[in-house]
């Protein structure tokens, strides 16, 4: 049976899950996301390219990287996961500008043993500060290995669509509006938005959605009114979409934290 557990502490969000027949839709998380198969085989599409994680396998996923996920067979999976805010990792690893993990899977034994270790710790509700200190532990070990510097830069058209899609969360996609303020058509916009981001323009706004869903859960813990600051028509239509991303429905991530 699929199982997912989220647990939240320090500022960084820990995920256990047991995948035998749940697939994620592809997406991608505002957060870097770095992870480690337990069992099984993880297999899932990034950017295009098919990534398979075996046992051991360090994931690391950058921020606004397109993905999915499923069991690579019938044997199913487990794995952990850390969803870590873009600031504070720069924070923690005092960098000012933006860096990226320039490769997708490793395996590395003390990174993987520092990933479990913070993981672990958030996931049975260890004390902030030793959450604290293990996150410096493990970026230590990221800026030895896998950070470099942010070579991929947005496209300026792509910039100021994604601004425009952020500031209208609560409402209706309107691409014509869009089209118009970059001066391109439709079909032109659609296709350069997902050459720049691996997703279609509507699948990147309805993630956003689910993604602000999920920081005003966390923030407030009203499950309605996010339904309505987020522009969902109703609970189960946010619990079906917020499913596809996180493996869990809006209402039971809620409890979880709570």
């Amino acid at each position: 049976m699929d199982k997912f557990i989220y647990k939240k502490s320090a500022g960084i969000t820990a995920l256990s899950a047991n995948i035998t027949d749940f697939t994620y839709k592809k997406h991608s998380h505002m957060e870097y996301a770095i992870g480690v198969t337990l069992r099984g085989i993880q297999h899932y599409n990034l950017e295009g390219s098919l990534q398979l994680s075996y046992p051991k396998g360090v994931m690391l996923f950058n921020q606004e990287q397109a993905h999915d996920g499923m069991a690579h067979d019938k044997a199913g999976l487990d794995y952990v996961m850390l969803y870590i805010e873009p600031q504070l990792l720069l924070e923690v690893a005092e960098k000012k500008d933006i860096v990226r993990f320039s490769t997708p899977i490793v395996y590395d034994y003390r990174l993987e043993q520092r990933i479990l270790s913070l993981a672990n710790a958030i996931l049975s509700e260890k004390d902030e500060a030793l959450c604290s200190e293990l996150l410096l532990s493990l970026t230590d070990s990221l800026i030895q290995t896998n950070l470099s510097p942010n070579y991929k830069k947005d496209n300026v058209l792509i910039r100021k669509a994604k601004d425009m899609l952020h500031t209208n969360l609560e409402n209706v996609l309107k691409l014509d509006e869009i089209c118009k303020e970059l001066d391109l058509s439709k079909f032109q916009f659609i296709r350069l938005f997902k050459a720049h981001t691996g997703i279609p323009p509507y699948q990147y706004f309805l993630n956003c959605k689910i993604e602000r869903a999920k920081q005003l859960i966390e923030k407030d813990g009203d499950i309605y009114s996010v339904v309505a600051e987020c522009g969902f028509v109703d609970l189960s239509h946010l619990n079906k979409h917020f499913r596809s991303v996180y493996g869990t429905t809006a209402f039971e991530y809620m409890s979880q934290l709570n």
